[in-house]
C-alpha cells in the first residue's frame, strides 16, 4: 500500500511513530473504524484538550492572545495512511467538529507557529522566517522496541508485564530529573497506546525553549550510546564519580530494579549467549576468562534455576569491586552494566526539534488488538480493538498495567451498559475512561491553567507598570 500525504512535498514531516504498512486494505483484527465515530462523538474529551493547549488564551483577560490556539498545528492520519498536516482551528467547536467529521485513526499535535499553519503559503513570499515554530512543549518519546537488545521476553511491538517495568523506570528517572534538576512542574505522562510512553513538559519556559536549548536538555539525559552495532560497551560513565543526577538515578531507582526484578524476569545470565554479552563489557580478559570458566562449570552444579542469575551477578560484582581491583574503570563496570540494561532510551530527535509531531493524549491506537501482549493474554487480547492513550500518574507508575488500559470495544460496551443515567454529566463517566479524564483534569490541567493565569496576570501587570513608568518619565 502506498502512503498519500495531503500536502506539498516541500514541507518536512517529523511524526511520532509513522504507521506501519498494512496488508492491503485490511483493518487490524478486532478494530472497527466505525467505533471511532461513537468514541469521538461521546467519549473523547475535546474541551479538555482545547483548554490544555490554549494555555489560558481562550479567556477574556486583556493579556490573552486570541490567535494562539489558531496558530497550533494538528495532523490527522486517516484511513489508508493518509496524512493531513498543517491543520488549524480557531475554536474548540471547530476542532471538535473536524475530529467528528474526519474520524482520524491518529491525531498528532505540533508546534505553535508564527502564523496560521493552514495559511502558511500566503506568507511564502514574505521571507524565510515568517512561517516558523515559536512555541512547543518539551516532549519525550520512549519506545519499548529500543530495548530489544536487553529484553528476552518480547521484541518489536510486543510487550508483556515482564518488560513493561522498563517503562516504569524511565518515567521515574526522567520525571524526577525534570522536576528536581530543571524545576518544571506541569508534566504530563501518557501511555502511547501500544509499546511506550510519551512525556509533555508544559511549563511556559519549557514551551519557549529554542531547539538548541532542547538539545542541551537531551544531552543532559544522554547516557546510552547507539553507536556502532559491533560496540559491546554502549554506556561509558566517565570521571571518578558519577554526575549527581546519574548517581541519584542509580542508587534510588536503577540498581534495585536491576537486581530485584530484571535479573530474574529477563534471565539475564541464564544462557551462554546472554552472559557473554555482559562479559564483553568488561575490559579485562583475565576476569572475563575466570567468570566464563566458573559459569561453564556451574551448568552441572546444584544451583537452582531461580537463583542462577542472582548468583552469577554477585560473582561478577565481587570480581569487579573487590579490594584487589584498583582500576577505577573496572569498578565502574558494574554501574555501566546496570545502566546499559535499565537506563531510559529516548528518541532524541523528537525532543530536540520544535516542529516534531507527537500523538495526542486520549487517541485510540488501532493496532493494539492483534498480537500486542499476546504472550501474556494469548487469544483474549487478540480480539480487542485499539487501546486508548491514557495519562499515567508518575507517582503511582508502578501500578500502571498496560493490559488493563481501556480498549475501544470495552468503552463502547460500558457506554451501552451505562444507559441514560441522570446522575452523570459526561458520557465518559459511564466508562472506565472516566478515571483517566478525571486524573487529567485534577492533577494536570487545573494546576496548569492556574499557573498560566497567574503568569498572564503577572506579565500584564508588569507591562502596565512599565508603561506607567515610561509616561511618568
Amino acid at each position: 500500500m502506498t502512503k498519500e500525504k495531503v500536502e506539498d512535498g516541500n514541507d518536512d514531516m517529523l511524526i511520532d511513530g509513522e504507521p506501519e504498512q498494512r496488508q492491503g486494505n485490511a483493518i487490524p483484527e478486532g478494530f472497527n473504524a466505525n467505533y471511532l465515530k461513537v468514541y469521538y462523538g461521546k467519549l473523547f474529551p475535546h474541551a479538555d484538550i482545547f483548554k490544555w493547549i490554549s494555555y489560558g488564551n481562550d479567556g477574556k483577560h486583556p493579556a490573552c492572545d486570541q490567535s494562539y490556539f489558531g496558530r497550533r498545528e494538528f495532523s490527522f492520519t486517516l484511513d489508508n495512511d493518509i496524512y493531513v498536516r498543517f491543520q488549524s482551528f480557531n475554536s474548540a467547536a471547530e476542532l471538535e467538529n473536524s475530529i467528528k467529521e474526519k474520524c482520524p485513526f491518529k491525531i498528532d499535535i505540533g508546534a505553535v507557529y508564527s502564523v496560521d499553519p493552514a495559511k502558511r503559503h500566503a506568507y511564502a513570499q514574505a521571507g524565510d522566517n515568517v512561517f516558523t515554530p515559536v512555541e512547543r512543549e518539551l516532549v519525550f518519546d520512549i519506545d519499548m522496541s529500543d530495548y530489544d537488545d536487553v529484553r528476552y521476553c518480547c521484541s518489536g511491538a510486543d510487550v508483556c508485564l515482564d518488560c513493561w517495568p522498563l517503562m516504569t523506570i524511565a518515567v521515574k528517572v526522567i520525571n524526577t530529573a525534570l522536576r528536581d534538576d530543571f524545576g518544571f512542574n506541569h508534566i504530563l505522562w501518557v501511555y502511547s497506546g501500544r509499546r511506550g510512553v510519551h512525556c509533555w513538559v508544559c511549563d511556559g519556559r519549557a514551551r519557549r525553549l529554542t531547539n538548541e536549548q532542547r538539545a542541551a536538555i537531551v544531552d543532559y539525559f544522554r547516557v546510552y550510546k547507539v553507536g556502532n552495532e559491533n560496540s559491546h560497551k554502549k554506556v561509558s560513565l566517565m570521571g571518578h564519580a558519577l554526575h549527581p543526577f546519574l548517581a541519584r538515578s542509580y542508587t534510588e531507582v536503577l540498581r534495585a530494579f536491576f537486581e530485584e526484578k530484571l535479573l530474574c524476569s529477563q534471565k539475564i545470565f541464564a544462557t551462554e549467549e546472554r552472559f557473554e554479552k555482559i562479559l564483553k563489557m568488561i575490559p579485562d580478559d583475565s576476569i572475563t576468562s575466570e567468570l566464563w570458566g566458573r559459569w561453564q562449570e556451574s551448568k552441572r552444579s546444584s544451583i537452582s534455576k531461580e537463583d542462577l542469575n542472582v548468583v552469577r551477578w554477585e560473582q561478577l560484582k565481587h570480581m569487579l569491586q573487590s579490594g584487589k581491583q584498583k582500576v577505577q574503570g573496572l569498578r565502574r563496570c558494574v554501574e555501566e552494566i546496570v545502566f546499559s540494561y535499565t537506563y531510559p532510551r529516548l528518541d532524541t530527535e523528537v525532543s530536540k526539534h520544535m516542529n516534531h509531531l507527537l500523538k495526542a493524549p486520549f487517541c485510540v491506537h488501532p493496532k493494539t488488538g492483534a498480537g500486542c501482549f499476546s504472550m501474556l493474554l494469548n487469544d483474549f487480547l487478540s480480539s480487542l480493538p485499539g487501546r486508548v492513550c491514557v495519562p499515567i500518574d508518575p507517582d503511582q507508575c508502578e501500578e500502571f498495567d498496560p493490559t488493563t488500559v481501556p480498549t475501544l470495544s470495552k468503552l463502547l460496551e460500558e457506554l451501552n451498559m451505562g444507559g441514560l443515567r441522570a446522575d452523570i454529566d459526561f458520557d465518559w463517566d459511564k466508562t472506565s475512561l472516566g478515571k483517566s479524564v478525571r486524573f487529567f483534569r485534577s492533577s494536570f490541567l487545573q494546576p496548569l491553567l492556574k499557573s498560566c493565569k497567574e503568569e498572564m496576570e503577572s506579565s500584564y501587570n508588569a507591562k502596565l507598570q512599565h508603561s506607567k513608568n515610561s509616561i511618568s518619565w
